[in-house]
């Protein structure tokens, strides 16, 4: 019979540490991921109660609230605070989000924080995006011209065409639709994943852009793009309200079109 054993370290403790330091009758439970790579334990799972009259309303408040007064070791990610810049992504309560634009009282009375699914943990709720940054960059998102701009003007473009754009531009690189997809845990080393599938329709449905040909030839590959069997886990956890699903539907599109 065939055994299947988790790697060493990858066994949660589930049974952590608990921080009892709520005293209020408007209370929340959360249950945190703790890893240290430099302790000698394993990742377990804490337990800290909080006055939620005693915080802001958002999942990041209480996270800078447990930092700053119960656990100065706790370790995440966070900048803008307002879901512009995408830092603050992690797991809560099994769904990926921001957790400065998640609100506790969406969340139940247990509120289960987790970093990203399926990405190596550097520490605690930090996940390592080394990779998804490098593939972020593989689709090369940049405007990639051949003739020179206009002497007196920039680039031009419609408003229809700008529209186009307009969407798959406001992705602020959270990783949350990645990280969310099966198809990304299964074949994240050739499969780009939503976020950058997208970020690559972005540019190519740009009307100023003249490397439409070059980019469809990149991404004319058995896994690339064609790993996506639509699940549409991407669309769901977008917090920008975005739709990858449909970017990379049509990216298989124009690569059916230009075969006829």
């Amino acid at each position: 019979m065939v055994q299947f054993v988790l790697p060493p370290g990858s066994r949660i403790n589930p049974a952590g540490r608990v921080h009892k330091v709520a005293t209020g009758t408007d209370t929340r439970t959360f249950r945190i991921y703790r890893f240290d790579p430099e302790a000698s334990e394993g990742p377990r799972v804490d337990s800290f109660e909080l006055d939620l009259k005693a915080c802001g309303p958002m999942v990041l408040d209480a996270l800078i609230q447990i930092k700053s007064q119960v656990d100065s070791t706790l370790t995440f990610r966070r900048s803008c605070r307002e879901g512009i810049c995408g830092s603050c992504a992690m797991n809560i309560n099994g769904l990926n989000r921001l957790a400065c634009t998640t609100a506790m009282s969406d969340l139940g009375r247990e509120i289960r924080i987790y970093p990203l699914p399926h990405l190596p943990v550097i520490k605690d709720l930090v996940g390592d995006l080394t990779h998804f940054y490098a593939q972020y960059a593989a689709v090369e998102p940049w405007l990639k011209t051949r003739t020179p701009p206009p002497p007196d003007k920039e680039r031009l473009q419609s408003k229809q065409e700008q529209e186009r754009i307009d969407r798959p531009a406001a992705c602020i690189l959270c990783a949350c639709c990645s990280t969310s997809c099966p198809s990304y845990w299964w074949n994240s080393e050739r499969f780009l994943g939503p976020a950058a599938l997208l970020a690559a329709y972005r540019w190519i449905v740009d009307s100023r852009d003249e490397s439409t040909g070059e980019r469809l030839d990149e991404l004319e590959d058995p896994f690339r793009v064609y790993r996506c069997h639509t699940i549409m886990n991407c669309t769901d956890v977008c917090p920008k309200d975005l739709n990858p699903a449909k970017a990379i539907a049509e990216i298989k599109k124009l690569l059916v079109e230009r075969r006829y």
